[in-house]
């Protein structure tokens, strides 16, 4: 597990070089110590961490090498809005006013799946959580949790327009998702909204 202090370190370190990349940036505020391109994350995690198809604060989501992302990307999980949007922390994605190798923050994903299995989505476009870009193609999610037996959860709930709505399984207790909400304070992090 990395500390707070260290991991501040680690992403300045890579600040004063020109920016830093997905892979180190998501394994610092994840804490899943998956080695490889971000398109190789989700089978190299085979074995190590449980993976899936729904998001939950802390999960990696895994994007297949595709188009212009000839080695995949990774991005961890901030908050699930609804049963099909989530928003996300990321590192190295371009976009209109975005500098290459910035972290931002509160970035807009969408599934646009036909299976409503996270397979498929869509990544909001510079810093207009409205304007998402084109359709990429992901593996799923990562969790920082031994592969194994699932760990019993109750449901995520969300304020829709008629009050509260299920949306999907409440995570297991991660230890890192403290360390996600504080960690990244003084590290330069575009706000997406």
């Amino acid at each position: 597990m990395t500390s707070p202090d260290a991991a501040r370190s680690y992403a300045a370190s890579y600040a004063v070089r020109g920016g830093i990349s997905c892979v180190p940036y998501a394994r610092m505020v994840s804490g899943v110590e998956v080695v490889g391109n971000g398109g190789t994350w989700w089978h190299n995690a085979a074995g190590l961490y449980q993976r899936g198809h729904r998001p939950e604060p802390g999960s990696v989501l895994v994007f297949r090498a595709s188009g212009g992302m000839r080695l995949g990307h990774v991005a961890v999980v901030e908050r699930q809005v609804s049963a099909r949007e989530i928003t996300v922390q990321h590192a190295n994605w371009e976009g209109p006013g975005i500098r290459k190798g910035t972290v931002m923050r509160n970035v807009t994903v969408v599934d646009v799946s036909d299976a409503n299995d996270w397979t498929a989505v869509r990544v909001q476009v510079g810093h207009d959580a409205e304007v998402l870009g084109r359709t990429y193609p992901t593996y799923g999610f990562i969790f920082n949790r031994p592969e194994g037996p699932s760990v019993p959860r109750g449901p995520i709930m969300v304020r829709g327009p008629g009050g509260l709505e299920e949306v999907a399984e409440a995570p297991a207790p991660s230890s890192h998702l403290r360390f996600i909400n504080t960690s990244v304070g003084g590290l330069g992090i575009e706000a997406a909204r």
